[in-house]
């Protein structure tokens, strides 16, 4: 075959792929916007499949696989986001939120366990290393919370997964992070209850010595 009719070729082919590849990205980007995640996933695989480096793709897969309950999924996606796109906020934080929620899954192991919640605080404190400015301190209330679950885990665990200081020193980082929300937002209630069961269950683990 000549030079010039296999160069045709693969234009075509490639301009084929690009076509495909951003039919199935419009029509997940519409499913999304409409609220049909199912159905966002099932358009937005095809075209990660046609071309695994188009970022916008992967993010809304993983958001749709986050919105799916689908949360390994998600958490995959999002980390092949991340890879091209590593100062992605946004992308951490729900790649957290999705860990916080497998963390949380009563059949996994306490390896598992540790490995989710713990992940979940790494990716936070990540956004907010990107993003310190949030505007709606939605990474940090999101941390706060996280630390919580973490420390409550470290101090029902048994064998060597229970850790009374680490439990004790998370629930004190989860006091702090929502005491910076609370400030920055003295009306709102929600915060100053998430405060006070954090320190509930402080208090809870100090006093048993």
């Amino acid at each position: 075959m000549k030079l010039s009719l296999i160069i045709s070729f693969l234009v075509i082919t490639s301009l084929e792929n690009a076509s495909a590849q951003n039919s199935y990205f419009k029509l997940g980007q519409q499913a999304l916007m409409n609220g049909d995640f199912k159905a966002a996933v099932s358009q937005l695989e095809k075209a990660c499949l046609i071309d695994s480096t188009n970022a916008n793709a992967l993010w809304m897969l993983g958001y749709s696989y986050y919105h799916s309950e689908n949360y390994k999924k998600s958490i995959a996606a999002y980390s092949k986001e991340l890879l091209i796109n590593p100062t992605d906020a946004n992308a951490y934080y729900y790649r957290a939120r999705a860990k916080s929620y497998l963390g949380k899954d009563v059949q996994l192991s306490a390896a598992d366990k540790e490995k989710y919640l713990l992940g979940a605080i790494i990716d936070l404190t990540k956004a907010i290393s990107i993003d310190p400015n949030d505007t709606q301190n939605k990474f940090l209330q999101t941390r706060g919370i996280a630390y919580r679950e973490y420390g409550l885990f470290k101090l029902q665990a048994t064998g060597h997964f229970y850790d009374k200081n680490r439990g004790v020193n998370s629930l004190k980082a989860s006091i702090g992070d929502l005491e910076k929300v609370l400030a920055d937002n003295p009306d709102r209630v929600d915060i100053s209850s998430l405060i006070e069961l954090s320190k509930q269950k402080l208090d809870e683990a100090m006093a048993h010595r």
